[in-house]
């Protein structure tokens, strides 16, 4: 056996929180981060509940990234993203990778909707994007202490770095109750990570989605023999960027 370390492996998740995927999809996780040179370092926390948020959010690459991640670890994750991106067609395969989608203009019934998630099982993990938004922003809302708050999650934070292409399963935090001390300190903790830098042609955040998820999906369902665009399901690895 090779002692060359892998990207990631499923000892890295407890017991508790890993899923029932195939040993295909994990296989398909692995290969994407390591097509493009990433790694995952660290472990998820032996925790019953946790609240996972991952920064920067600064690109929907991170969404290609974090799927892989997901799908290498096998974890057992429900992630929180806005209702607009379940579109007819992939929402089955949105909600098959953990996908809830959300409406933000009601944060009540998101918090409402993430409890009864919680009740429902005994080990859950659940991960957002604490900043909401690509864009920068000076000041996180608090919406995602709240809701740790008031499903008696412990936060475990997850750092995006592209100059080092590492997902870093970081540090658990306990909410103090104190809002604003609290988002100072993670905040702070988020300041080591690189998020991605806007690319030099300037295409729009659509356009940067288009491809990560096409890239994404093709590889998934070409790693399972399914034609998509191609002929022949081997559209991912033929593609370089």
């Amino acid at each position: 056996m090779s002692d060359k370390p892998r990207v990631v492996y499923e000892q890295q998740c407890p017991e508790h929180l890993r899923a029932n995927r195939s040993a295909l999809a994990q296989w398909f996780g692995r290969s994407v981060l390591k097509l493009f040179g990433w790694r995952v370092e660290g472990r998820i926390p032996n925790v019953e509940r946790l609240l996972i948020i991952g920064a920067p959010h600064t690109s929907n690459w991170d969404f290609v990234y974090a799927m892989a991640t997901i799908l290498g670890l096998n974890i057992r994750l429900r992630w929180l993203a806005k209702h607009t991106i379940f579109k007819p067609g992939v929402r089955w395969f949105m909600e098959w990778l953990g996908g809830i989608p959300i409406n933000r203009s009601k944060p009540q019934d998101v918090v409402a909707n993430v409890a009864r998630y919680v009740e429902r099982e005994r080990g859950i993990a659940i991960a957002l994007a604490p900043e909401g938004t690509r864009k920068r922003v000076d000041k996180w809302k608090n919406g995602f202490l709240r809701m740790a708050e008031a499903t008696d999650c412990k936060i475990f934070m997850i750092g995006l770095d592209f100059v080092g292409k590492r997902v870093v399963l970081g540090e658990t935090f306990e909410p103090t109750g104190d809002h604003e001390a609290d988002l100072a300190t993670i905040m702070e903790h988020y300041k080591r990570y690189n998020g991605k830098a806007r690319l030099h042609d300037k295409r729009s955040d659509a356009a940067e989605l288009l491809v990560g998820s096409k890239l994404f999906v093709e590889g998934f369902f070409g790693a399972m023999g399914v034609v998509i665009g191609h002929g022949n399901g081997d559209g991912m690895f033929r593609r370089t960027l």
